[in-house]
C-alpha cells in the first residue's frame, strides 16, 4: 500500500529532525554555537517598546504590520526603475523565520522543485518539506560561493532557489557578478528566488555587500527576506518584514496572518526606533565582529589538518578538518572538552566534515574556545 503524501512529508521532517540537538554547556564549557548576538539591544529601542505599552500601543495591528513602519522599510529599498517602492510592498513578519515560511508555503506545492546551494541554513529545506515540495541541493565550489555550472545543470524547472547572502554557515558573501550570473541562468524561466539577506550590515572589509533587489536581472524575481534580530541585536523581539513581487507578498500576507497573526505592536515600535539610530551604534557593533574574524583567521590559520575559508560577511566560519570523523561526533567529543560548535552534517550534505564556529561570542570566549579546538584536533593526528 503506497504512503498517504501527508505520512510521507511527515516521515521526512522527523528524518530531517533527528539531527541532535545542542545540549546545554556543561559548567566551564564556552559556546561558539549559537548565531546570536552577544550585544544587548540598543537602549533607544528598549525604550521605545516600554513608551509604546505606557501609551497603550498594546492592541492588534495592522496584519501587513504597522503603516508607518512598513513604510520606512520602503524608503530603504533599492531603488529600482519604473516602480516605487510603498508600505503594501512589505509585510512585516514574526522574525525573517516567519518571512521564510509565509513564502514558501505561499508559493510551494507537492511536486515543486526548489534548488538549495549547500552548505545552508537548515529551515530552507525543513519548509520546502513541510510545503510538499523537493529540495535539489546544489554542492558550492571549493572556494564556498556558488558553482555556477552545477547551479546551471539543477536550475532548470525549479520552482525558487533559496540562499543567504552574507552567508549562514559559511560566512560567504556573494559578489555582484554571481548574482547577475544566477540571473542569466533564470532568463525566461518562472523561478522564484528568494534571498535572505540577514546578515547585510555584517561585511568584512574587503567585500561589498549588494542585494540581490539591486541586480537587474534578479529583482523582478526576488523575495527579498530581511530581520531585525543580527543588525540591531534584536533576536528575542522576532521582527521580521519581506519584500517582492507584489502577487507573492500579498500571498504570502494571508498564509502569514492565518499562521502567526500579526506582529506585537508595541515591538513594531521599537523596530522605528532601531530604523532611527545612528550608524554609529551598528558600525560599532560590527567593528566588534570583524576583530573577532580576525582573531579566528589567525589562531586557526596554518593549523595542520584545519582549513578556513576566511569569512567575508556574518559572524560565521565554516571549518573544514581532516580526522574523517563524522561531524556530529567531533561537535560532540569537542563539547567533553568544554567546547561548543555546530556540526557540519546540518547544512546540508557537503557540510559533512566541517564545524561551524560562531564568532558572536565575548573576546575571551572565544579565545578559549578557538585554543580547546585546536587542541583537541592536535591530539586527533596520530
Amino acid at each position: 500500500m503506497t504512503a498517504a503524501p501527508h505520512a510521507v512529508r511527515i516521515e521526512e521532517l522527523r528524518r530531517r529532525s533527528r539531527r541532535p540537538a545542542l545540549a546545554p554547556a556543561p559548567p566551564g564549557a564556552v559556546s561558539l554555537a549559537m548565531g546570536e548576538p552577544d550585544f544587548p539591544t540598543p537602549p533607544a529601542v528598549v525604550q521605545a517598546a516600554v513608551s509604546a505599552l505606557r501609551e497603550g500601543h498594546t492592541h492588534y495591528a495592522d496584519q501587513k504590520g504597522l503603516g508607518e513602519l512598513r513604510a520606512a522599510l520602503a524608503a530603504r529599498l533599492p531603488a529600482r526603475p519604473g516602480r516605487t517602492w510603498g508600505a503594501d510592498d512589505v509585510l512585516v513578519t514574526h522574525g525573517a523565520t516567519a518571512a521564510l515560511a509565509a513564502v514558501v508555503l505561499a508559493t510551494i506545492g507537492p511536486g515543486d522543485r526548489v534548488v538549495v546551494p549547500e552548505p545552508a541554513y537548515s529551515l530552507y529545506a525543513d519548509l520546502v518539506v513541510l510545503a510538499g515540495g523537493t529540495v535539489d541541493f546544489v554542492p558550492l565550489a571549493p572556494d564556498l560561493h556558488w558553482d555556477l555550472a552545477a547551479l546551471a545543470a539543477a536550475l532548470p524547472g525549479a520552482a525558487m532557489t533559496i540562499f543567504s547572502n552574507p552567508s549562514n554557515p559559511t560566512g560567504i558573501v556573494h559578489r555582484e557578478e554571481e548574482l547577475a550570473a544566477l540571473g542569466r541562468l533564470l532568463d525566461g524561466t518562472d523561478t522564484l528566488v528568494v534571498s535572505d539577506e540577514a546578515y547585510h550590515r555584517l561585511v568584512h572589509p574587503g567585500h561589498e555587500p549588494v542585494s540581490a533587489l539591486e541586480v537587474a536581472s534578479l529583482r523582478d524575481r526576488t523575495v527579498y527576506v530581511q530581520t531585525f534580530s543580527k543588525t540591531y541585536a534584536m533576536t528575542g523581539w522576532r521582527v521580521g518584514y519581506l519584500t517582492g513581487p507584489r502577487e507573492v507578498v500579498d500571498a504570502a500576507a494571508q498564509v502569514h496572518r492565518t499562521w502567526n497573526g500579526s506582529v506585537n505592536t508595541a515591538v513594531q515600535h521599537a523596530a522605528l526606533a532601531a530604523l532611527a539610530l545612528p550608524d554609529a551604534v551598528v558600525d560599532a557593533m560590527a567593528d566588534r565582529y570583524r576583530r573577532r574574524r580576525d582573531l579566528v583567521v589567525e589562531r586557526l590559520s596554518g593549523v595542520p589538518g584545519l582549513h578556513l575559508v576566511p569569512p567575508e560577511g556574518a559572524f560565521y566560519g565554516f571549518l573544514r578538518y581532516d580526522t574523517g570523523l563524522p561531524s556530529e561526533v567531533v561537535a560532540r567529543e569537542l563539547a567533553e572538552r568544554e567546547v561548543i560548535v555546530r556540526a557540519g552534517a546540518e547544512y546540508g550534505p557537503s557540510g559533512e566534515g566541517h564545524l561551524r564556529i560562531s564568532f558572536a561570542a565575548c573576546e575571551d570566549d572565544l579565545w578559549v574556545g578557538l585554543e580547546r579546538i585546536v587542541r583537541y584536533f592536535g591530539d586527533a593526528r596520530p
